[in-house]
């Protein structure tokens, strides 16, 4: 079976975080900032997705970013 691609447009707007969130930038950041306020920029920085939205980036878009789901409990130190 062959490699599944990554979206090279994902590529460029999602980050995935060590938890395996997708962290995404807002709209209307790239110029013009002198005619915006303050607190419009100040709110506008790096935004996490919402769960669906998270499953459809990391299925579709980002095959190889996904992390894998840890089934098994893990030991206590004390048990042996």
């Amino acid at each position: 079976m062959p490699k599944m691609k990554t979206k090279s447009g994902a590529k460029k707007r999602f980050r995935v975080t060590s938890s395996g969130k997708v962290k995404v930038k807002s709209a209307k950041m790239r110029h013009m900032q002198m005619n915006k306020p303050k607190s419009m920029k100040r709110k506008a920085g790096q935004k996490l997705l919402c769960d669906a939205d998270e499953r459809k980036v990391l299925r579709n878009y980002l095959p190889y970013k996904r992390k894998k789901k840890n089934t098994t409990p893990k030991a206590e130190k004390g048990d042996k």
